[in-house]
């Protein structure tokens, strides 16, 4: 098992991880936007108390929010922190988007909306353990997303927990223009899933929704309401901030600053 953090210290935990995000990405660059409104999910399975990755499964689905989950497993224990200043380098376990090569690392990501597949055959295969899947709200524009909401449902996957970072945010803009939603609570219920709507920066809300997933005899979803680049003024709700190439040092004492 991981350390166990009482919840409402999991805020400094989440703070301190939000610094070594923003110096990684600030050396290498990369997907900070979406790495900063999930954060707080990851810090939350990752060092709540709640799950035993000797046993269970965490699959990140969104698989250019590696940063955050590369910050998260080096902070768990995984692999030294000071591997993160090689991200995104050549020769680089750290690669942009997440690999197995990583340890504590279960799936290296290809095209958005695949990892929850996996975890669905995951969840199947291994029916007395949890498998958490993070995925980002872009990603229900992929059809094989639903193809997955069925195929959990048929199989009563009650083992399984969807998070979805819902920022409304994509790398050109608003999902809600490029290709809305809608009620996507009403849609995850019709597919025959338990649904949970959370402010995803508030860990009381998430952790409760987190442990009553695990009691479900349903596979669950939990929508966590997020803000893309959260923490930074100038990030937050911008998706121009969704992939940084090259961070002004002006600008990163300005984010270290609010931070």
């Amino acid at each position: 098992m991981l350390p166990f953090i009482k919840a409402n210290p999991l805020q400094k935990v989440s703070q301190d991880l939000r610094h070594d995000l923003l110096d990684m990405i600030y050396k290498n660059g990369g997907h900070i936007g979406g790495s900063l409104s999930s954060i707080d999910l990851i810090t939350a399975v990752y060092f709540g108390n709640l799950f035993n990755f000797k046993k269970d499964h965490f699959i990140l689905s969104a698989g250019h929010l590696a940063p955050a989950l590369y910050t998260v497993l080096a902070n768990a224990g995984y692999f030294s922190k000071k591997l993160l200043d090689t991200y995104s380098s050549f020769d680089s376990i750290l690669q942009h988007h997440i690999s197995r090569d990583v340890p504590g690392v279960e799936y290296s990501s290809g095209s958005l909306g695949q990892g929850l597949s996996f975890a669905c055959g995951l969840a199947l295969g291994n029916p007395k353990h949890t498998t958490i899947c993070l995925t980002s709200d872009g990603e229900h524009q992929e059809g094989q997303i639903w193809e997955s909401l069925l195929f959990a449902k048929k199989y009563k996957l009650g083992n399984l927990i969807n998070i979805v970072d819902f920022n409304q945010f994509q790398i050109d803009g608003p999902v809600s223009e490029i290709m809305p939603l809608d009620n996507l609570a009403a849609k995850y219920i019709q597919f025959g899933w338990t649904v949970t709507t959370v402010d995803g920066h508030n860990f009381n809300q998430i952790i409760s929704a987190l442990k009553n997933a695990k009691k479900s005899d349903y596979p669950n979803c939990i929508i966590a309401k997020t803000t893309i680049g959260k923490g930074v003024s100038f990030m937050e709700n911008n998706f121009k901030y969704h992939d940084v190439k090259n961070l002004s040092e002006v600008l990163y004492n300005q984010a270290k600053s609010e931070l």
